[in-house]
C-alpha cells in the first residue's frame, strides 16, 4: 500500500515551495503517490449579471484547461521525471473546502501546501485559505513557509 499526498498549487512561487517539499518528501517514504491538486476560487453566492451567467461554464472550462496547461501539467511532468507517481486534478470550488474533500476522495495521508504572502484586505478580513484548511481538514496538513 502506498503513501497518498495532495499537493496544493497556486500557481504562485508558493505553490513551488510546496511542491519541492512534498517532492523530498515523497523519495523519504518511497511507495508514494502525488497527487497534483489546483483549485480555482469560485463561489457560487457571487452577484452576476445575466449575461456574465450565460457565459459561466464556458469561462469555467477554459480555466480548467489554462490552469492544466500553465500549472499542474509542468509540476506532474517534473514530479514523473524525478521517478516520482504523480496525477492531477484542478477543480472550482473554496480552496479549503476542496482540498479537504480532494484529499478524503483520493484517501489521502497528508495534504501539503504553502503559505502565501498574500496581504490584501480580504485575507485579513475573511481569512487565508490555507488558515481556513488548517483548521477544517481531514487528513494532517503540512504548510511550508
Amino acid at each position: 500500500m502506498s503513501t497518498k499526498l495532495v499537493i496544493g498549487l497556486d500557481g504562485h512561487t508558493s505553490g513551488e515551495r510546496a511542491l519541492e517539499f512534498a517532492t523530498t518528501l515523497a523519495e523519504q517514504i518511497g511507495n508514494c503517490e502525488l497527487l497534483v491538486a489546483y483549485v480555482i476560487e469560485w463561489s457560487p453566492y457571487s452577484f452576476q449579471t445575466a449575461e456574465e451567467n450565460a457565459q459561466r461554464h464556458k469561462r469555467r472550462e477554459e480555466e480548467i484547461s489554462t490552469a492544466k496547461e500553465r500549472v499542474v501539467e509542468p509540476a506532474v511532468a517534473r514530479l514523473t521525471s524525478a521517478g516520482l507517481t504523480a496525477s492531477s486534478v484542478v477543480r472550482h470550488g473554496d480552496v479549503a473546502d476542496t482540498l479537504n474533500a480532494i484529499a478524503k476522495q483520493a484517501n489521502a495521508s497528508q495534504i501539503i501546501v504553502a503559505r502565501s504572502t498574500d496581504t490584501r484586505l480580504s485575507k485579513r478580513i475573511f481569512g487565508s485559505s490555507t488558515a481556513n484548511l488548517v483548521m477544517e481538514a481531514d487528513v494532517p496538513v503540512t504548510v511550508v513557509s
